[in-house]
């Protein structure tokens, strides 16, 4: 005997406030004429576009700075006149340092967007997934499943290298610390001093290792966010962001390992 044909009555009201709307799943389902939650003030993309242009910046940052550091295989006098040219130049257009107090407020708001959006959408991603974790994830995701901790490494670097070879903070910098002046700079000897030290030595070399996971994967995420997705060009952009950050990483590591065998002193 068939069973007999249920008709479906949905509740009062909520059809004439969701035309079209099919009756039987109006009576079924939870459907809901107002927001399940308020939205967000910034989208999620919108955080993500913020995250793939400070993260180019700080990549283009890096990069410069490595080209930098390197003039430091030179000699003394000439990584010293680098630094000292990066205190007076434009002057006397710009005050001294007038254009390294530019870049420093310029990196720091980019750094406060950058770690403000990612803690945004860590968040919203944990309040997401509820209390389910993804398994089964390949070793190539490991940079992906790390972004958060290579990120708070190299914000722990940031302080500490500031305070080390900038400022010459006590407790930090090595007693020998001497900062730059108008007249001269000392980068190349507090360089040295710094790294002579096993611990400086071993720990920046870490900070570089996080920042080679954390570089290739936030450039090649750069290219996602941004909107590409072509695969030829993806995969054109998964080999430059993987070259960019070993060059920056080996570029970097080279000179405490030079220190350490006596090549620089």
């Amino acid at each position: 005997m068939p069973s007999p044909k249920v008709i479906f009555q949905p509740p009062s009201g909520v059809s004439s406030q969701v035309p079209g709307a099919d009756r039987e799943a109006l009576a079924l389902g939870h459907i809901r004429v107002a927001r399940i939650r308020t939205p967000p003030r910034m989208p999620s993309w919108a955080l993500k576009v913020v995250m793939a242009l400070t993260g180019a910046l700080f990549a283009l940052f890096v990069f410069v700075h490595m080209i930098g550091n390197l003039k430091v295989f030179t000699g003394a006098a000439h990584f010293n006149e680098y630094a000292h040219w990066l205190r007076t130049v434009l002057q006397p257009f710009l005050p001294y340092e007038g254009l390294l107090w530019m870049l420093r407020i310029v990196l720091f708001g980019c750094l406060v967007a950058h770690v403000g959006a990612a803690g945004a959408l860590w968040v919203r991603g944990r309040a997401s997934r509820g209390p389910h974790r993804r398994k089964g994830m390949r070793l190539g995701s490991f940079s992906a499943r790390t972004m958060l901790l290579t990120g708070i490494m190299l914000l722990v670097f940031i302080v500490i290298h500031v305070l080390d070879l900038t400022t010459g903070t006590a407790l930090v910098a090595v007693e020998s610390f001497r900062p730059a002046g108008p007249q001269e700079a000392h980068a190349y000897e507090n360089l040295i001093a710094s790294l002579q030290r096993p611990l400086a030595a071993g720990f920046y070399m870490l900070a570089m290792l996080a920042l080679f996971l954390h570089l290739a994967h936030g450039l090649w995420t750069v290219v996602s966010d941004l909107g590409a997705t072509g695969r030829r060009l993806r995969a054109v952009a998964y080999v430059a962001a993987g070259g960019v950050a070993l060059t920056v990483t080996l570029g970097n590591i080279i000179i405490p390992v030079a220190v350490l065998m006596g090549v620089l002193k």
